[in-house]
């Protein structure tokens, strides 16, 4: 079994930040992975959402340039937030690889010495066959608003959820009957809610699919590896005129 530390760092603000902090210090050995460049799809941005996913063949190209083939035990690391990390960590097991683990902390939480400077990686020959079972659409949850065997969880900030402020997207706000879980709660291993984890179907969001993968990859180690993604995400459904709830709709503890 063969390790490959793939280092997922980035910068929503300033797009070529993940790759220079990548080339100032990383793990040895570790390869680097490009929010936007190989972990989205910008092409077809913003209409399906900041960050739709990328096909099978472009990630797959990704992964071999990053080191990983079929064999491979890939460790995904970022800046603590899991955000990066994440994203990778549910594309690969989207595109059928479960060989997958996150480096909780960060890179700050790495004993060792680090490297700087680009790092020679032998290329994998990474096969992706894609999953059809772990995503949702908008037309999906438009349809389903109300049915109760479907708990939709946005995994913004709360201040974004309430609709108090939108930095990003065109309306504040969130999809009405979502329930707020933020991501930014569950960086430390804390436990998820009861409730949550008994629910029927588990629908995850965010601003732009990205964030969404922390409470995923939550719902997984909790034994709901049956949640899915809907990764247009708030930047999408804002974008069509779908129906917005703002305040503490459906929050948790209601």
């Amino acid at each position: 079994m063969t390790y490959q530390f793939v280092d997922c760092r980035f910068d929503l603000q300033v797009a070529e930040r993940g790759e220079e902090l990548y080339l100032g210090g990383h793990i040895p050995g570790a390869s680097f992975i490009d929010l936007e460049r190989d972990l989205s799809d910008l092409s077809e941005a913003p209409a399906a959402g900041r960050h739709p996913l990328p096909d099978a063949g472009a990630f797959a190209e990704a992964m071999c340039r990053a080191g990983v083939d079929s064999q491979t035990t890939v460790v995904a690391y970022d800046d603590g937030s899991l955000a990066g990390a994440a994203r990778l960590w549910w594309l690969l097991r989207h595109f059928g690889h479960e060989r997958t683990a996150l480096l909780r902390g960060g890179i700050d939480s790495w004993l060792g010495d680090l490297t700087s400077g680009p790092e020679r990686i032998t290329s994998g020959a990474f096969d992706a066959v894609e999953r059809s079972d772990d995503l949702a659409d908008a037309d999906e949850l438009l349809a389903r608003r109300g049915d109760a065997r479907l708990t939709v969880v946005d995994a913004r900030a709360p201040e974004r959820y309430r609709g108090e402020i939108e930095p990003l997207d065109p309306i504040a706000g969130h999809i009405p009957g979502a329930i707020n879980v933020p991501f930014g709660t569950l960086g430390g291993g804390q436990k998820l809610r009861e409730d949550l984890l008994e629910a029927d179907e588990i629908v995850a969001y965010c601003g732009s699919g990205v964030t969404a993968c922390v409470v995923l990859h939550a719902l997984h180690r909790a034994g709901r590896g049956d949640a899915r993604l809907y990764a247009g995400s708030y930047g999408e459904w804002s974008r069509r005129g779908l129906p917005i709830a703002t305040g503490e709709d459906a929050a948790p503890g209601s």
